[in-house]
């Protein structure tokens, strides 16, 4: 990624490396081990339309009961299947957990299947069979070949618009298919209704409500076709209704221009000539269906999918440039798409009118900024949201003003907790939007109002009937009863609190600072002093009897035990050692949980975490413990966070279909990765220092939106030095292994010197 070097405070815009071709290290189907949580489609960089193939359609239940195979499907893909159910315009990257798949088209021929057949059955459905040697994924691109009727199926998009490019082989009888039931963690009763306009017989407009993570989306569409269909029809799978109207006076099996139901598939019939391209364009709205034609017309207004694929291409060759590192090929690959993960979510949710649908289900005008959804914040807090700061800091103002805008339309009035498609689904724990608010008002990235800024993350805290935060305030924590996740947000709670405090302080509002750094010291409350642990407490204040500091279940945590979340005191570890008895107590508490040995018991509950996913005890795979590998620069023992961090960078990363060791969870993986490998890392956002590491590059060249440039040089970099000799910036030597985010922003040169062997 890279060429060459600025010295000192030189700031010539984009000197330091002309723009290279990067997205051909992009590989989209590296994903994870033992699931299939990243999809391999067509993409541009925080693109409102995700298109990619569906492998399956596992329902999310069965027999009344979560159906565990579904968790393989998350993001719609999974690598070891053998067939290709569709191509679906919306997914979520990495995640745990999910929803989307809207709008799943199949082009198929000869005998016309509406049901998409199982995996152990794929000829009795619209289904194909599919082979990875015929199959491409890059950076805005995807191709398959569908061998039952041997069609090729190739997709690109733009921000708000999915192409479809298909290759028939001569037949009367070429179909497309629009499955408008079809979607990710499905069941019965999840589309609530759907309407379709066949406007003429190339276009046809729409809209689907769904009710499932997002209890209330609605997403519209605008579809046209290259030539006109010769007929069209559709099946609908409702379940007979006590009432249905007098619509029974038409025939609206086939060509019927205005359909509405729960559960509708449709088809679309063409003769086509060997090799004959039948191309779609299909745009989303979140407004309208005027809208969604709008976005088409002004992202694609033409018929040339090469043009939109290679627009796609620049778009993301644009921002992978950001960054240019010099290193191994193969760590190309494992940086490039990290960085292409990483700019997948937040998704832009704004149409190019500027409107939107807000948390409030009324119609917007997003008014000096673009607006965002998807925010997973439980993880992305924690480095994806600082990195942008660094290298997206205009789109992330934008994210932070997409949350002020989704607390002023909140009835609950709370800032984001895990939103998307206008609707809170409240995954996970703590209220860590705060964080990122405060981050970017403490970067100087955020240009809105500061103080309503403040009063919102204030409010959000206060929420007493949320999550325990009424108990919390009054007790200083949650009581188990209270909580299946009690210290967790306790915990999580406490270092929003000290966000909170740091932007208060920052306007003055001392008063507000005291508060909030009192509040910031609860996680005391849960800390064991007879054990070393964070341990659960009962509502009279005693710790709960029961014990198991390796179980992830029952003890007080979300995605994690207590081994990993007694180290998450990221914004005040020299307090966090003091109480586990000193630098050299806690050094060894570190050794101990990154060499322990997990029994196989320890994997039989975790669905998301294969023993590929953990280093000892250390569970990399799951974010609570991401700052853990830099906690020793606070021990007195930085050559060990370099260790570590190196030993994480290889074990975890890997460029293969089952590279990395947990869920990417929406960027955050691959933000850890980005700056574990450029030697810092954001311990603590909500602070400007970055605690420092072992950089896995041999050089980078970071260009800013302020048109300077930041250079790390690694001298003497290889897989066997790992140890970091000394470190200068912009020549003067650096002796509290931290540099701030104003050495970053002002640009200047990181030179770190590396050894085989560490310096203590």
């Amino acid at each position: 990624m890279r060429k060459q070097l600025i010295v000192g405070l030189l700031c010539i815009p984009f000197i330091a490396a002309a723009q290279q071709d990067l997205a051909k290290y992009v590989k989209p189907i590296i994903g994870t081990q033992k699931m299939g949580h990243t999809y391999p489609g067509a993409t541009v960089p925080f693109g409102a339309v995700q298109l990619s193939p569906e492998t399956d359609t596992i329902s999310y239940e069965l027999n009344g009961k979560y159906n565990g195979p579904v968790y393989n499907y998350t993001a719609g893909y999974k690598y070891e299947d053998k067939t290709i159910v569709g191509f679906s315009h919306t997914h979520f990257s990495g995640t745990g957990h999910s929803d989307l798949g809207d709008f799943l088209i199949m082009p198929t021929q000869g005998k016309l299947q509406l049901n998409p057949g199982t995996a152990d059955n794929p000829k009795n459905g619209y289904r194909s069979a599919f082979s990875h040697d015929q199959e491409i994924s890059e950076a805005g691109y995807y191709k398959v070949k569908l061998e039952d009727d041997q069609i090729l199926a190739e997709l690109t998009a733009s921000a708000r618009v999915g192409m479809h490019q298909y290759t028939f082989p001569k037949s009367d009888d070429s179909h497309i298919i629009l499955d408008l039931m079809a979607g990710i963690y499905n069941y019965d009763d999840k589309n609530v209704w759907t309407y379709v306009r066949v406007v003429n017989d190339t276009l046809v407009t729409g809209y689907r409500q769904t009710s499932g993570w997002a209890r209330t989306r609605t997403v519209y569409f605008a579809m046209t076709f290259s030539k006109p269909f010769k007929s069209y029809g559709q099946k609908n799978y409702d379940k007979k209704q006590a009432y249905r109207g007098f619509w029974g006076k038409f025939d609206q099996t086939k060509n019927f221009p205005e359909l509405a139901g729960k559960n509708l598939r449709m088809y679309f019939d063409f003769e086509t000539a060997e090799q004959e391209k039948v191309k779609i364009k299909f745009a989303l709205s979140p407004v309208s269906q005027e809208n969604a034609l709008e976005n088409m017309r002004a992202e694609v207004p033409g018929w040339d999918f090469n043009k939109v694929r290679e627009q796609a291409r620049e778009s993301w060759n644009k921002e992978l440039n950001k960054i240019q590192v010099n290193t191994s090929e193969e760590d190309k690959v494992n940086f490039y798409t990290a960085m292409y993960h990483a700019f997948i979510n937040p998704t832009l949710y704004t149409d190019v009118n500027g409107e939107y649908k807000g948390l409030d289900q009324n119609v917007h005008k997003a008014e000096g900024f673009q607006n965002y959804t998807t925010f997973s914040l439980w993880d992305t807090y924690r480095a994806l949201h600082p990195f942008f700061n660094i290298i997206q800091p205009s789109r992330n103002n934008d994210m932070v003003k997409s949350m002020m805008a989704h607390f002023d339309q909140s009835t609950i009035k709370m800032l984001p907790v895990w939103s998307h498609y206008a609707n809170d689904n409240w995954c996970m724990s703590g209220y860590h939007s705060v964080s990122v608010v405060a981050d970017a008002i403490i970067k100087g990235v955020y240009t809105g109002d500061p103080e309503a800024a403040l009063a919102a993350c204030i409010t959000t805290s206060n929420r007493r009937d949320y999550e325990g935060i009424g108990e919390y305030i009054d007790k200083g924590f949650i009581p188990a009863e209270k909580s299946g996740t009690s210290i967790s947000n306790t915990l999580e709670y406490a270092y929003d609190d000290w966000c909170i405090a740091q932007l208060a302080k920052k306007l003055n509002k001392q008063d507000v600072y005291e508060t909030y750094m009192k509040r910031s010291a609860n996680w005391n409350n849960n800390f064991d002093p007879s054990t070393g642990f964070m341990r659960a407490k009962d509502a009279s204040g005693k710790f709960l009897p029961k014990f198991d500091v390796m179980s992830t279940h029952g003890q007080g945590f979300i995605e994690g035990n207590s081994w990993n979340y007694s180290f998450f005191v990221p914004h005040n570890p020299v307090a966090l050692i003091e109480k586990m008895g000193g630098k050299q107590k806690f050094a060894a508490r570190l050794d101990t949980l990154f060499t322990m040995h997990l029994p196989d018991e320890f994997f039989a509950d975790t669905e998301d975490i294969t023993r590929e996913g953990i280093i000892g005890g250390y569970v990399h795979g799951n974010e609570p413990a991401h700052h853990v590998a830099y906690l020793y620069n606070w021990a007195g023992k930085p050559w060990k966070t370099q260790e570590r961090v190196r030993k994480i960078l290889k074990m975890q990363y890997k460029a293969a279909p089952d590279g990395l060791g947990g869920n990417d969870d929406c960027g955050q993986m691959s933000a850890w990765y980005m700056f574990s490998s450029l030697g810092f890392y954001p311990v603590s956002p909500g602070s400007d220092t970055y605690s420092l590491g072992s950089p896995a590059v041999k050089s980078a060249v970071l260009k800013l939106e302020n048109a300077k440039t930041f250079t790390v040089d690694a001298i003497n970099q290889s897989d066997k030095n790992v140890y970091v000799q000394k470190v200068l910036l912009n020549g003067k030597l650096i002796t509290n292994q931290e540099i701030r985010h104003t050495d970053i922003v002002n640009g200047g040169k990181l030179t770190f010197y590396m050894s085989s062997k560490p310096a203590k």
